[in-house]
């Protein structure tokens, strides 16, 4: 596959002409290509395959500056900057040192290039000689003062960067990568926590090319002592920023703390480092420590303000993802605890899963809910409350209660009972809209088991018998909860067959961007016949897996209710239908 912004070229020289060329690059004693007047790669020596740790089969046919060409920290060059390809289509000599490439690898590659012209017999193209300064040299500009230009362009990537995600983690990762190798070797993140303990999350370092953590030295912390002079002791204070050395902690150490701070300067063998406090509008949220390993060049005081800049940022972003993830959690929480434990009556076997959305979505209303009545038929129950937030999970914990108590107090059909429940969602719920499934289940006089429902704009039921013919319950459909109260709703009813299995869930389990709802209606249907055989709580685990799109980003509830056997029936026979009221 072509790495991306790669082009193949219009067209290979004649056989002849490669030849030549081929037996031209073998006999230079330097690594070598040619390009053709587009800049895509002819032909290649094994020197240059060799130095760019890239086989033929990768070069060939490429466009080298897409390829290969990178700034000082790795980065793509603009075309309009890259003098090579400037040479290239200008057909003329030019030679240049101190540019960079990107190796098959991942390194860079400092070299210093000459292109000259030459002819493919009907078309130009050039000749590119590479000279390396050292396969293993680090950027030289990577641990470099920044002009303003490019510091202004840091903190604005920062702040881009920063303020798009509400999730602590990636915040903390998209920090590092801002910062390594730009400006270090090497970026430790402690973090306070909720407790007031302090937290090393984060110890990463580019390491051949790759950014990698030491998890051996993250963890917990010692506490910050309330008096240490010491650089990081004062910065997780709020105190200072301030640079450090690895003499900064050769002396006796004043704390724990101290002491973590001479084992990572040795450990990781940096040698200058600056440390800043991450800052919120309210509190001290930890620090930021940059090092310096590999590059020469020592922090100097005119770096702290440009740090300072970074962990403001910083600061006002995580403490933006920490009250939303706080948020999240207390609504996650509610919205769990108000789920019910289901009951057993009729013999039935019932199990349920709930699962919030992902790290990147809010928290939303889907719910469930199963219990007994007062006539002894089984009321079962899947609704999604539109929105996700708060007020979603509220709404969802005030339309079940309502439900129920509707449910309870009048032995009346499905659809009468959310008729009610969609009057009242309107006038006395703070529900914008909700759509719903409510059904009652029964033994009838020859002990069969019975359904009926109504169905407020939800997905349809699934029934699947134990043989595995699967069926959606597509009657009793009505328009969702908040549209129109005062409609007339439809019930509708069926036998469940014994052994059989009827599964209630939200749109979460079937929808995906970009695709039909047909086709996770369909992908639902084909793995839960499937799966027809299996005992229930494998059944449920196993669809839930096979089922939930990988790219879905809402909550799923789902519930699942196995019919029992024609023995069983026999012993739950006690329980009749509610009747014609």
């Amino acid at each position: 596959m072509d790495p991306p912004g790669a082009r193949r070229t219009g067209g290979q020289p004649p056989d002849d002409v490669r030849e030549a060329l081929a037996r031209v690059l073998d006999a230079l004693r330097s690594a070598a290509y040619v390009t053709d007047e587009q800049g895509c790669i002819v032909e290649v020596n094994a020197r240059a395959q060799q130095l760019l740790a890239r086989p033929a089969a990768q070069l060939m046919g490429q466009d080298a500056h897409d390829l290969l060409h990178r700034n000082q920290y790795g980065e793509r060059m603009p075309r309009t900057q890259c003098s090579m390809r400037e040479a290239i289509h200008a057909g003329r000599t030019a030679q240049k040192t101190g540019e960079w490439l990107e190796r098959g690898d991942g390194t860079l590659l400092r070299v210093a290039w000459t292109v000259a012209p030459c002819d493919l017999g009907d078309r130009s193209a050039a000749l590119v000689l590479l000279h390396s300064h050292h396969a293993a040299e680090r950027p030289e500009g990577a641990g470099t003062r920044l002009s303003e230009l490019e510091r202004l362009a840091l903190l604005a990537e920062t702040t881009s960067q920063l303020t798009s995600t509400l999730d602590v983690e990636e915040a903390l990762r998209r920090l590092v990568r801002l910062v390594v190798p730009r400006l270090a070797d090497w970026a430790v993140i402690d973090l306070i926590t909720e407790r007031d303990e302090v937290r090393r999350v984060t110890v990463a370092h580019m390491d051949n090319g790759v950014l990698a953590y030491r998890e051996d030295l993250q963890g917990p912390m010692p506490p910050v002592p309330e008096e240490s002079p010491m650089p990081l002791s004062r910065a997780l204070r709020g105190a200072a920023s301030a640079l450090a050395r690895p003499e900064t902690y050769r002396g006796p150490p004043d704390s724990g703390l101290a002491v973590e701070q001479r084992r990572l300067f040795e450990v990781t063998g940096m040698h200058s480092a600056v440390i800043a406090p991450i800052r919120s509008l309210r509190e001290v949220l930890g620090a930021l420590t940059l090092g310096r390993s590999a590059q020469p060049e020592p922090f100097t005081a005119a770096d702290i303000a440009l740090l300072e800049d970074i962990t403001r940022r910083a600061g006002l972003a995580l403490d933006n993802a920490r009250l939303y993830q706080r948020q999240r959690t207390v609504a996650e929480t509610m919205q769990r605890h108000l789920l019910p434990q289901l009951p057993h009556g009729l013999g039935l076997e019932m199990t349920a899963r709930y699962l919030s959305a992902p790290d990147a979505s809010d928290v939303g209303g889907d719910w469930y809910d199963a219990f007994t009545l007062a006539d002894g038929a089984m009321a079962l129950a899947i609704g999604d409350v539109v929105g996700h937030d708060l007020d979603a999970a509220s709404g969802m914990a005030q339309l079940r209660n309502m439900l129920r108590a509707y449910a309870w107090s009048q032995q009346r059909p499905p659809s009468k009972i959310v008729s009610w429940l969609d009057q009242a969602s309107v006038r006395i719920a703070e529900v914008s809209m909700a759509t719903l499934v409510f059904a009652r289940t029964t033994m009838t006089d020859d002990g069969q088991c019975e359904l009926s429902w109504t169905n407020a704009g939800h997905p349809p039921p699934l029934l699947i018998t134990h043989d595995g013919v699967a069926r959606y319950l597509t009657d009793g459909h009505g328009l969702l909860l908040g549209v129109a109260p005062d409609q007339v709703r439809a019930d509708a009813t069926t036998a469940l067959p014994p052994g059989s299995t009827l599964l209630l869930y939200t749109d979460g389990l079937i929808e995906s961007p970009g695709k039909s709802i047909d086709d996770g209606l369909r992908r639902l249907s084909r793995h839960a016949a499937s799966l027809a055989h299996r005992p229930l709580e494998p059944f449920t685990d196993q669809l839930l897996a096979r089922t939930r799109p990988s790219d879905n980003d809402d909550d799923v509830a789902l519930l699942a209710v196995r019919i029992p056997s024609d023995a069983s029936l026999a012993d739950a026979k006690a329980l009749r239908p509610y009747g014609a009221q």
